[in-house]
């Protein structure tokens, strides 16, 4: 049997959003911005969380995803 996808489907905007979450390492992205849908919407699917101070951070999930995803290899060193 072929192997099925089993992870949520990230639309272009998202994988957008996620790669400039990626690229602000700990300090993430302020809320306000026009990619706030895109970060809502990936942190119920637990790639993103907010921090206490409300900014966007990516997740260990989130980084991984970005490495599939977005940079297409399996090392990253940009941040985590």
């Amino acid at each position: 049997m072929k192997k099925v996808w089993s992870q949520p489907y990230l639309e272009t905007c998202c994988r957008s959003s996620l790669h400039r979450l990626c690229l602000t390492g700990a300090s993430g992205r302020p809320s306000g911005l026009r990619d706030d849908p895109c970060l809502e919407r990936m942190q119920k699917m637990g790639f993103v969380q907010r921090s206490p101070q409300g900014r966007f951070l990516a997740t260990d999930a989130g980084y991984a995803r970005y490495r599939q995803e977005v940079l297409g290899m399996k090392r990253y060193r940009g941040g985590r």
